[in-house]
């Protein structure tokens, strides 16, 4: 028997309280299988549920929140409620992001709009093809279909 192998019969003589005593300590847990980078996802899953919460707050050209938001504003204030800091603008957080393809994009991951080179927006992406973000003037913060083939994806670690 090899020791990933292990790994479950061990967590199971363990025990729940192990493994909460181990989580409320800070600790980790290896699991087979768990992406190894297991830490970014929880950040973005943070993120988006912080960017949901925020459903119907208004648009506001350079607001970062709490209230109100532009783009790059409700990204800015969720993965910062989430526990990492990210550049006020949308290029500026695409260029701190690592780019991924559209096939290997998951919640939680930033969605830029562009044209041509020129990063015009931004959101966070909610699944089937999906995102959070704050639109424009007059409008709030909302869960919307992604309206264009030209947008980029970004991962946030």
């Amino acid at each position: 028997m090899t020791a990933l192998n292990r790994v479950p019969s061990l967590m199971a003589r363990a025990g729940t309280a192990s493994a909460l005593t181990l989580a409320a300590v800070g600790g980790s847990i290896v699991v087979p299988g768990l992406a190894p980078d297991a830490s970014a996802a929880t950040l973005a899953t943070k993120a988006l549920k912080v960017a949901a919460a925020k459903k119907g707050a208004p648009y506001r050209w350079g607001a970062t929140g709490p209230r109100s938001f532009d783009c790059s504003g409700l990204t800015l204030y969720s993965f910062k409620k989430a526990g990492k800091i990210l550049p006020r603008t949308a290029a500026a957080q695409y260029n701190k992001t690592h780019h991924i393809s559209a096939s290997r994009r998951r919640a939680g991951d930033l969605v830029f709009f562009h044209y041509g080179s020129y990063v015009y927006h931004v959101g966070i992406y909610a699944g089937h093809g999906r995102i959070w973000h704050a639109p424009r003037t007059g409008d709030v913060v909302r869960l919307q279909k992604i309206w264009t083939r030209s947008v980029w994806y970004g991962r946030v670690n």
